[in-house]
């Protein structure tokens, strides 16, 4: 992953020892060469499991997903941050608290796009703490749709997410790894 490594070290700023600002590359400002080549990373990765789709949470969560959801080609999911009228009752409901914005939010999947016929894929941009894959996999086990795994593109190791989520026996895939943000600098950690 020494081309995905360039970038953030080229576009990526530190902002503290716990906050890494992907804007440029990620989260704010995409570059669909890149997204389109994390996309054949995760589906690589996760080539032997029968996914039937992937799942993220809007909004940094879709460009890679939907890279990958398009190199399997599968349909994706974004679960949404605000109930809608038309997801009123029907809908699967998880309250997540976020790193990044500091607030908690609900998050929301149409029960008529998850169900127990799936196999899914949850892919996400940064993994910190794990609040929202967390929030994701509640939501899977409650439509009753199997799940194959969390590709996310730039895992946290200094934080506990991945760790966390790796614990519950659910596979993890990260195409790179950050061991720590001291004194500004990205200390990488594969």
């Amino acid at each position: 992953m020494e081309w995905l490594k360039k970038r953030i070290l080229e576009e990526g700023v530190v902002l503290s020892e716990q906050v890494l600002n992907l804007d440029a590359v990620l989260n704010h400002q995409v570059d669909p060469e890149l997204m389109m080549e994390v996309g054949r990373q995760f589906a690589e990765r996760f080539s032997a499991e029968p996914i039937t789709k992937v799942i993220t949470i809007e909004s940094s969560g879709i460009p890679p997903a939907m890279a990958t959801a398009y190199a399997l080609g599968v349909p994706l999911i974004f679960a949404r941050r605000k109930k809608t009228l038309g997801l009123e009752g029907e809908s699967w409901c998880e309250r997540v608290p976020s790193f990044t914005k500091g607030i908690v939010t609900d998050i929301v999947v149409s029960r008529k796009f998850l169900n127990e016929n799936d196999n899914v894929l949850i892919i996400d941009d940064i993994i910190a703490n794990g609040d929202a894959a967390r929030g994701l996999i509640r939501i899977i086990e409650k439509s009753g749709a199997e799940l194959a795994g969390l590709g996310v593109v730039v895992e946290k190791t200094f934080q506990a997410g991945a760790r966390t989520i790796r614990e519950l026996g659910i596979r993890v895939e990260s195409l790179v790894g950050i061991a720590d943000l001291s004194g500004g600098t990205i200390c990488w950690s594969d």
